[in-house]
């Protein structure tokens, strides 16, 4: 039998090694846009279909001169599928969902934006610019996925927030003034201390 102290003493080791030890961090990205520069850190074990997808978009250059063209305040910012001219961009196959992965589509996260059919995420994303838990998988029921957060840079998800919109042919909430990713490329990952 461990006598409480030698618990407590146990304990404490263990939570200063856990404090001080560094964690491997996600696959790192950087998005430069119009706005300015955003880091962004992908959850490879939780979602890992969803971000294979993903940095084969960033890797392939696809994002370059795609814009936010979807911002809603108090909601999210959506890009990732159209050009400037507001022309969309023909993308691979859909995605599996993976929502029901334990993240949550809070303020900071990057999720994956898809129609109502669960499974048909291709290119586009959001960064939420709030908390939205109700577009999370609810038990059974797939929601959008989350596959990332900003880490860096919710300056600009802010100031993209704030940029006023319009209503386009058939496309509202564009931004008045273009939002372009300029380019999204992959980063060397250094071990982080909470």
């Amino acid at each position: 039998m461990i006598k409480p102290f030698l618990k407590r003493a146990t304990l404490g080791v263990a939570l200063t090694l856990a404090t001080t030890l560094p964690l491997q961090a996600g696959t790192l990205v950087e998005m430069e846009t119009s706005a300015g520069t955003l880091e962004l850190e992908l959850f490879d074990d939780q979602a890992p279909k969803t971000v294979a997808n993903f940095l084969d978009y960033v890797d392939s250059g696809f994002y370059r001169g795609t814009i936010f063209h979807r911002v809603i305040p108090g909601f999210m910012i959506q890009g990732g599928g159209f050009t400037e001219a507001l022309e969309r961009k023909e993308t691979q196959a859909p995605v599996e969902n993976e929502s029901i992965n334990g993240a949550s589509n809070l303020r900071g996260t990057l999720s994956m934006a898809r129609t109502r059919d669960p499974h048909s995420a291709t290119a586009q994303f959001f960064i939420n610019s709030v908390d939205n838990p109700r577009l999370d998988a609810q038990g059974s029921q797939f929601g959008y996925t989350v596959f990332g957060r900003v880490t860096r840079g919710m300056d600009v998800v802010n100031a993209i927030s704030a940029t006023p919109t319009r209503i386009l042919g058939p496309h509202r909430n564009v931004p008045e003034t273009a939002v372009v990713i300029r380019d999204i490329r992959r980063v060397e990952s250094e071990p982080t201390t909470p």
